[in-house]
């Protein structure tokens, strides 16, 4: 006989822009919300019956409503409210996952009169995951989107060679990745202090790109690790960070047959592939610690 599985529903997508005045001055959340419950929920898989089942568009009702009642001081501290909110005050919901993309904006600097003028940011889609099931959290906050190069300081060499291999070795070249990123805050009970969710993210940020520019790469594995490191060892609210980087790979174009010569030293030009591409992918953990970001990071 069948029996039923893991399951869970809720609302996805729930597109909210929350406008904030002070004064002439405005300021700008823009967020993504993804809503999913899961309980005591067998009843309505195995008879139809709803008796347990909040609807869905009461999810996305109670996220507008929210953002209205409690503003939207960071992505993370307004999912624990939708969290919190959804487990305590429905008996049949066990535990809330709440998904959010947030994207930035920035101010047009003008003449005109107040600050209500902005242009898209276009470098990262910020990213947030919290999970309560009335007792505890996790809290998984990261980015996707985020393009970042260097133009030198980059090698790969050395590697295993057999009869298919034709890459060439490379001791000058571009080292270009769309970094996607997650990382697992510690604090899992209301009794800790809770982080500052956005100094937290900006520092986090700052660290992963340091560390990409700062480190003389060998291949876009140890600077992945570099990335982590800087992360586990300035942020000590964080346990463990999940990367998955695709190599934006740059071939040095053959001007040969031109009567040109194509080298690094003096300003080479290439072709940007965009497919296929190496993916590198890891986890850097605080010693001790045990990994709980899933490994394939478009499950999360």
């Amino acid at each position: 006989m069948p029996i039923l599985g893991q399951n869970q529903y809720g609302k996805a997508e729930n597109r909210v822009v929350k406008i904030t005045r002070d004064g002439a001055t405005h300021h700008i959340k823009d967020l993504n919300v993804s809503v999913s419950l899961s309980g005591d929920m067998d009843e309505v898989h195995l008879s139809g019956s709803n008796a347990n089942v909040l609807p869905t568009d009461t999810t996305k009702n109670t996220v507008y409503a929210f953002a209205k009642e409690h503003g939207i001081e960071s992505a993370e501290q307004f999912g624990i409210h939708l969290a919190r909110h959804f487990v305590t005050s429905q008996e049949p919901i066990h535990r809330a996952r709440i998904r959010i993309e947030e994207y930035a904006w920035e101010r047009i600097e003008s003449s005109g009169t107040g600050d209500h003028s902005f242009v898209r940011k276009g470098q990262e889609t910020r990213l947030a995951q919290i999970t309560y099931d009335g007792s505890s959290w996790e809290v998984v906050s990261g980015l996707k989107d985020l393009t970042v190069m260097n133009s030198t300081d980059s090698e790969f060499w050395g590697y295993v060679k057999d009869k298919y291999t034709t890459l060439p070795e490379a001791h000058d070249r571009i080292l270009a990745t769309e970094v996607s990123a997650r990382w697992r805050f510690n604090w899992t009970e209301d009794a800790q202090r809770m982080p500052a969710w956005d100094e937290s993210y900006a520092q986090v940020k700052g660290d992963l790109l340091r560390a990409f520019a700062e480190t003389y790469s060998l291949s876009l594995q140890q600077t992945l690790y570099a990335m982590g490191t800087r992360i586990i060892d300035h942020r000590a609210e964080i346990d463990e960070v999940r990367f998955s980087l695709p190599n934006k790979h740059h071939f040095l174009v053959d001007l040969e047959p031109f009567g040109l010569k194509n080298d690094t030293a003096d300003g080479a030009v290439y072709f940007a592939a965009d497919r296929p591409y190496g993916l590198i992918e890891a986890t850097v953990l605080r010693d001790g610690c045990e990994a709980r970001i899933p490994v394939d990071l478009t499950n999360l």
